[in-house]
C-alpha cells in the first residue's frame, strides 16, 4: 500500500489570506468590478475564482478607467504605480504584505540615511519592483551568490541591503555571508525579512523530503516561495514537482514510489491539497499520514476602509 505523508504546515500564509479577503470583501462592499493591479498572489485557481466573482486583474494602471476601485496586490507596488493611480483618481485599496511593506520602510530608511541599497531578490519579480520603486535611486539587484561575490559599489563604508521574503533561506544566508565577507561595514536584517511563512514550508519541506521517495509541491510557476520548496526537496535527494492540480499528475511516476510527499507553497489553497490527496487515494488507496509542525496563528488587519 502507498502511504502519502504531508508536510506541516503548508499552503496560505497570513499575508495572502488577507490578501484575498480585501478583494472579497470589495467586491462585496462595492460591486464587481474590481481591479486589481497584477495578480493578487501567485495561483491560478484563486485568480481564476476572484476572476468569476468580478475581479479584473491588470498589469498596469493605464489598463484602469478613471475613478475605479484599485486594489494593489500582496507583492506589493512602486510609488509611481500609487502616484499614477492619484492622477487617475483611482479609489485605491492596499493589500501588499506588510512583511513586504517592513521590507519597503527598511529600504527606504537605509536611503534616507545615505546607503547605497543591494536587493537580494529575483529580477522581474513583482515584489523585488515594488521594493526597488520605493527608493529614488537604483538598487543593486544580487539574485546568486556569484552576483554576491562581483557586485560593484560605490562607497563600501556605506552600504545596506533588504531581500525578497519569499527567497531560499539557506541561498540568502550564503549570499549575505559573500556581501559581509566583501563589505564588513554593510548593514541589513540577515534573514529576518525571509517571511515567516517561507521559513516554516522550507523546513517542512526539508523534513518531508527525509521520509518519502517524492515530493509533489502545489503551487504556480510564478511561485517563488512554491519554486524554492520544490528545489529544497530536490537538494536533499528526492526527485520533486511543481503542480498546479491533480491535473498535472502523471501516474507513471507515483507508479514505481511507494512514499509520496505533499506539500503547497504560501498562495496554494489547502482544497488543491485535498484533490490532489482524494486523487492519489482513489487510485492506490493509499494510507494518509500527516507531519508535525509548528501552529501559525498570526493574522494580519484588513484595511480600515473594508471594516464594518
Amino acid at each position: 500500500m502507498k502511504k502519502i505523508i504531508l508536510a506541516n504546515p503548508r499552503g496560505f500564509c497570513a499575508g495572502v489570506e488577507r490578501a484575498i479577503e480585501i478583494v472579497e470583501k470589495a467586491l462585496e462592499l462595492y460591486g464587481p468590478p474590481v481591479y486589481v493591479k497584477n495578480e493578487i498572489v501567485h495561483n491560478k485557481f484563486v485568480v481564476e475564482t476572484l476572476r468569476a466573482k468580478g475581479a479584473i486583474f491588470v498589469n498596469s494602471i493605464e489598463e484602469i478607467p478613471v475613478g475605479s476601485i484599485t486594489i494593489f496586490s500582496a507583492h506589493g507596488v512602486s510609488q509611481k504605480v500609487e502616484d499614477d493611480s492619484e492622477l487617475k483618481e483611482l479609489k485605491t485599496i492596499d493589500a501588499t504584505c506588510p512583511l513586504v511593506k517592513k521590507v519597503h520602510f527598511e529600504a527606504m530608511r537605509n536611503e534616507k540615511e545615505g546607503r547605497q541599497l543591494i536587493l537580494i531578490g529575483h529580477a522581474g519579480h513583482p515584489e523585488v519592483e515594488g521594493t526597488a520603486g520605493r527608493v529614488v535611486n537604483e538598487v543593486l539587484l544580487v539574485s546568486t551568490i556569484e552576483d554576491a561575490k562581483n557586485v560593484q559599489v560605490k562607497d563600501p563604508e556605506s552600504l545596506a541591503y533588504v531581500t525578497q521574503t519569499t527567497l531560499s533561506v539557506d541561498d540568502t544566508v550564503e549570499i549575505i555571508d559573500i556581501l559581509k565577507a566583501r563589505f564588513p561595514k554593510i548593514t541589513g536584517p540577515d534573514t529576518k525579512d525571509i517571511c515567516y511563512a517561507t521559513q516554516n514550508r522550507q523546513t517542512a519541506v526539508k523534513k518531508l523530503a527525509k521520509l518519502v521517495d517524492i515530493v509533489l509541491v502545489i503551487g504556480s510557476r510564478k511561485s517563488s516561495n512554491s519554486n524554492r520548496l520544490r528545489d529544497l526537496a530536490e537538494e536533499s535527494g528526492v526527485p520533486a514537482f511543481l503542480i498546479d492540480s491533480e491535473k498535472d499528475i502523471d501516474l507513471v511516476m507515483l507508479d514505481q514510489v511507494e512514499t509520496i510527499g505533499i506539500t503547497a507553497g504560501a498562495s496554494a489553497p489547502e482544497v488543491l491539497v485535498q484533490n490532489l490527496i482524494d486523487f492519489i487515494a482513489s487510485k492506490y488507496n493509499a494510507q494518509i499520514e500527516s507531519l508535525e509542525g509548528p501552529i501559525e496563528n498570526i493574522q494580519f488587519k484588513l484595511p480600515q476602509s473594508l471594516k464594518a
